[in-house]
């Protein structure tokens, strides 16, 4: 086995001050060894793993697949069920005795188990959650160490793909015995005025050492530009084995304020002395600013009134599964701020620690949620303890995630109904997670999703703070029962549709869905139980009381495959080898690629920003003579459509219509298909802000490359996304082109994954091809650990190849 010496505070030969020291975080990325299956004696640091394979975290171990054709497309039909190994040697320097040494993990799937050197340090269950355990009293110091963890998913229940492994960051955090306890800061703003702010900033110090200790904390607060701004000191004598809190509240005088616009951080410093030399230093970000909902007027960030435009989105990543990299969630978020997002709900479980940290830096409001249901969808099983499992997984959950400026609202649960109805003392459990969550963070408020209307005349209300409330104005029992409260559309739309695929003639109703196994892009479908995207624009306008909403989703998602899952294709008279394996929600496809939905939004969500977007595509020889409807996406208020230079008429929105597509979109429902060139030209308040067009395309003849970034880290987990488009001898786009796209890779980086969006697709996300969809797909390149260059060449039989260039560093 690879042994990975791990020097303790960066350079053992550097001067070295055992109590001085500032606390150190190792992350355990690299050399690890895996085996999917039962094996006996795999803890033990003499078992012999040569024939494993080595991986690097994180490392989801079914997302290669194969895929399961008749398996269940609700879980992507990949293989998540099942038990994993992995196995790490490290060793630990001379110099960390007297340490004390702690595990992190920020997300194991599931049920895991946690071994040194063969003895159980510790287990835990929910697949989502971070946890950490204390692992200084299993350590060899001076010697060699053997980190096993087992997970097992077999127990684990989901609604959507969960991945399964080690897929999230581990790192060991070293630091003296007296320190800062994991997650023990808490910083807050009691007092915030336009001149004026307090913060105050609790530290949960512990001593875990053998003797009673002197102990000083100096808390500070730092300017975003790294400035001192203010101190206080507080001492007390430390037990040994003990933790206290020492609290001090220091001012900040003409405070920046976090804000959508201008997301400004503070730090907060905490540094411990022992006996006048210092023991730890622990920096936290944070953020000043106010929230409050108002039961009339929505929400409130620093008293000014936001509508809160938000998407939800799961914590997997397409072709990369649940393997949590900080680019991939990066890249999501800027795609969906540039779609006017400005408010994210984690759906519906605990997110990776960085998510928080993304929304913090780039100005994006934070809906955090902890569980999707309350039984093995949260691992929570016949045999938990419930109070003990709420108490310490809602303390983990809150304690990591109550200093981020971007969390304005917690949600104990989504759309639990046995506790909607109080089914087997649901209000007592629903009462019980609330309570925890206070206990952690009383200055925010807290809220349940909820999806069953009636269910409000039991009044679940009166346990939490904010109405929250999936489809279909299901709020409105309980905002007539309680109208002092505020509303949150928690989950919106659920439109569906399949990028550049379109259906005609247009449907009669939103469930009207054919055999086809996809889902027109016209974007007028939705399930029973949901509605298209203008209809809560509509809501929302005739309704000024609602907060916002959370569309339903912002990117497509591996697993609910809504309309075509199991069930549904058996009712069509198909099989189970037809239901597909990811969602139709997205406004975004499954790889990033935006659908024609991402531009209603921006239409109504950025109405200063011009847009004017066209569907369906222009490529139609089987339809000459026959109608295909045309649509327009603008922020304008009217356009004219031209079909080769001649004019179609003007179509205005019609802001007070019932009909919600009316309000929000141009559509010219009867238009006869000639190829050639289609024209809008749009209008604002009788202003023309721009126009667009759109051709017919002639054969796909060459294949493009564009690499979003040319530049990527060579860390080991930095991501560059290459878009692959296959065009036609003018360069346009063919939104028919479905040509197989081989790949090649030289240099310091890998292929990570591939896809193109098409739910149907099972086609393995690992390999050195890939299908176009509709004229398009995605290569995600990954760096290794080396720097240097590496160059993708993307062919096709009968098309030219083309090919980029990424430098890493």
């Amino acid at each position: 086995m690879i042994k990975q010496i791990i020097f303790l505070f960066f350079c053992v030969s550097l001067s070295y001050n055992l109590v001085a020291q500032e606390r150190d975080y190792i992350n355990l990325q690299r050399d690890w060894k895996f085996k999917l299956g039962e094996t006996a004696s795999a803890a033990l640091p003499e078992f012999d793993d040569s024939a494993w394979e080595e991986v690097d975290i994180p490392h989801d171990w079914a997302i290669s697949g194969p895929f399961e054709l008749e398996g269940n497309g609700s879980t992507a039909k990949l293989p998540w069920k099942g038990i994993g190994w992995y196995r790490k040697e490290f060793n630990i320097v001379e110099e960390a005795k007297g340490k004390r040494v702690h595990i992190i993990f920020d997300g194991v799937m599931a049920f895991p188990e946690v071994y040194i050197n063969g003895q159980l340090v510790g287990k835990w269950d929910y697949g989502y959650n971070s946890f950490y355990f204390d692992i200084t009293d299993f350590l060899n110091v001076d010697g060699s160490n053997l980190l096993a963890v087992k997970a097992d998913t077999r127990q684990h229940d989901s609604r959507w793909y969960p991945g399964a492994g080690i897929y999230r960051k581990v790192r060991l955090l070293v630091t003296n015995p007296v320190y800062v306890e994991i997650w023990g800061n808490h910083v807050h703003t009691p007092i915030i005025k336009p001149h004026y702010a307090e913060v105050t900033i609790s530290s949960s110090v512990k001593n875990s050492s053998n003797s009673d200790q002197k102990v000083t904390v100096i808390q500070s607060v730092y300017s975003p530009n790294n400035n001192k701004l203010s101190e206080d000191t507080i001492s007390y004598e430390l037990a040994a084995n003990t933790a206290k809190k020492f609290e001090r509240t220091l001012a900040v005088h003409a405070p920046s304020l976090w804000s959508i616009e201008s997301p400004t951080l503070y730090s907060a410093k905490s540094t411990v002395y022992v006996n006048g030399e210092v023991s730890d230093e622990l920096n936290t970000s944070f953020g000043i600013r106010s929230i409050r909902f108002t039961a009339d007027d929505g929400f409130y960030l620093n008293d000014k009134r936001v509508q809160l435009k938000g998407v939800n989105l799961h914590h997997g990543h397409g072709p990369l599964g649940a393997a949590f990299y900080p680019r991939a969630m990066e890249r999501q978020l800027q795609i969906m701020k540039d779609m006017g997002v400005n408010a994210i709900r984690n759906s519906h479980n605990v997110a990776a620690p960085e998510l928080l940290e993304m929304c913090d830096k780039m100005g994006l409001l934070f809906f955090n949620e902890v569980f999707d249901k309350y039984d093995a969808k949260a691992d929570i099983l016949d045999t938990t303890n419930f109070e003990n499992f709420a108490h310490r997984n809602i303390r983990n959950f809150v304690m990591r995630d109550r200093n981020h400026p971007s969390v304005f609202l917690w949600s104990v649960g989504n759309e639990i109904g046995d506790v909607q109805w109080n089914i087997n003392n649901g209000f007592d459990r629903l009462h019980t997670m609330v309570n925890y969550v206070k206990k952690y963070d009383p200055f925010r408020p807290v809220t349940l999703v909820n999806d069953q209307m009636e269910s409000a005349k039991l009044r679940h209300f009166r346990y939490y703070d904010v109405h929250s409330w999936n489809y279909g104005q299901r709020y409105r029992i309980a905002r007539k029962l309680e109208p002092d409260m505020s509303v949150v559309i928690s989950e919106s739309a659920s439109t569906l549709s399949t990028r550049g695929f379109y259906e005609f003639p247009l449907p009669d109703k939103k469930t009207d869905f054919t055999k086809s196994l996809q889902v027109s892009s016209y974007d007028l479908n939705a399930p029973w139980w949901a509605e298209i995207a203008d209809d809560d624009f509509m809501w929302q306008q005739d309704e000024a009381y609602i907060a916002g909403e959370f569309v339903w989703t912002g990117f497509d998602y591996l697993g609910e495959p809504t309309p075509y899952d199991n069930q549904s294709v058996k009712e069509m008279g198909m099989t189970d080898k037809e239901a597909s394996r990811s969602s139709y929600f997205g406004a975004v496809d499954l790889v990033g690629l935006p659908k024609d939905r991402f531009y209603l939004y921006k239409s109504y969500w950025v109405p200063n920003v011009n847009t004017i977007h066209i569907l369906p595509h222009w490529n139609w020889p089987e339809r000459v003579g026959k109608n295909v409807p045309v649509f327009v996406y603008t922020n304008g208020d009217e356009a004219e459509l031209f079909l080769n230079d001649k004019s179609l008429g003007k179509r205005a929105k019609n802001p007070m219509s019932e009909n919600s597509t009316e309000r929000f979109r141009l559509m010219w429902k009867n238009v006869t298909y000639e190829p050639g060139t289609l024209k809008v030209i749009a209008y604002k308040n009788g202003v023309k802000i721009g126009e667009e067009t759109l051709s017919t395309t002639k054969e796909v003849s060459q294949l493009k490359l564009t690499v979003d970034r040319k530049t990527i880290t060579a860390d080991g987990l930095d991501l560059a996304y290459v878009t692959v488009e296959g065009l036609d001898e003018n360069g346009n786009t063919h939104p028919l082109a479905m040509n197989r796209v081989k790949l090649k890779l030289t240099g310091n980086a890998e292929i990570a994954g591939v896809g193109n969006g098409n739910p149907q697709s099972f086609e393995p996300f690992q390999a050195n091809y890939v299908d176009l969809f509709y004229g398009k797909a995605v290569v995600i390149i990954k760096s290794r650990y080396k720097s240097g260059k590496a160059k993708l060449t993307a062919s096709a039989e009968g098309l030219k190849l083309d090919s980029v260039t990424i430098q890493i560093e």
